[in-house]
């Protein structure tokens, strides 16, 4: 129902008004009513304030996070902020499988003036430069805001142990290796055939571990030596 309407004694008429601001600021109006009462006019004042919409913003703007080994993974943190009014985070969206995004969860709203850590985690799928973005969705008049991510994957440094000794002064046929993981054993041979030479490389360790090492001269009855004395050797991490 729509003007010009007619009232009956007693009877009502509801409308409703919408406010559409333009600019951010305190808006002052008012509804005229004209009819053919005695009141021939009916003056209803109207008051609203606009807020301007919040401003969402990003530092740093890109994250770098360097050589990464294949298979490790490193995070690095980013900050979001609102300033003029509150921001609403509504989604993020990630644009490549190596990099992850967590520490915020979403929807979110930040309050003016107040700020969010988000954390981007790169973990490399092969060697090589990674690139992507992490693009964030919100009721800002800044949206999307996008994160630019670089990173670049570096193969896994395979690690080895290299041992030497003296030849026995005794005839033999070979040498065998034993490695233990504590100093004075227990140890386990790691050699599935005597050794001939006198040195031997222990390609079988783990990164950031200390083994401990000891080797026995074995003749031609398959007799062994008591140990020799022990060296400790210490893998580096990646």
């Amino acid at each position: 129902m729509v003007p010009p309407v007619t009232l009956t004694p007693g009877q009502s008429y509801t409308f409703q008004t919408a406010f559409a601001p333009n600019a951010a600021g305190s808006v002052n109006g008012a509804i005229t009513v004209a009819s053919n009462a005695s009141n021939t006019t009916v003056d209803i004042s109207l008051s609203a304030t606009a807020t301007a919409s919040g401003l969402l913003t990003l530092s740093p703007a890109s994250l770098d996070f360097g050589s990464v080994v294949v298979g490790q993974n490193k995070s690095m943190s980013a900050t979001l902020g609102a300033s003029g009014s509150s921001v609403t985070l509504s989604s993020a969206t990630v644009s490549s499988p190596e990099f992850t995004m967590s520490g915020l969860p979403l929807p979110y709203t930040i309050a003016a003036g107040q700020s969010a850590q988000v954390n981007i985690t790169f973990k490399p799928q092969s060697s090589g430069s990674a690139s992507g973005s992490v693009s964030f969705n919100s009721d800002a008049s800044t949206t999307p805001m996008t994160e630019t991510l670089l990173g670049t994957g570096t193969a896994a440094v395979q690690h080895h142990v290299d041992l030497s000794w003296n030849a026995s002064t005794s005839t033999v046929t070979g040498y065998n290796v034993y490695r233990g993981s504590q100093a004075g054993g227990p140890y386990s041979k790691i050699n599935s055939l005597a050794n001939a030479a006198t040195n031997y490389s222990d390609s079988s360790v783990q990164d950031g571990q200390v083994y401990f090492y000891v080797t026995t001269a074995v003749d031609s009855t398959g007799s062994e030596s008591l140990n020799s004395n022990e060296v400790s050797a210490s893998v580096p991490s990646p």
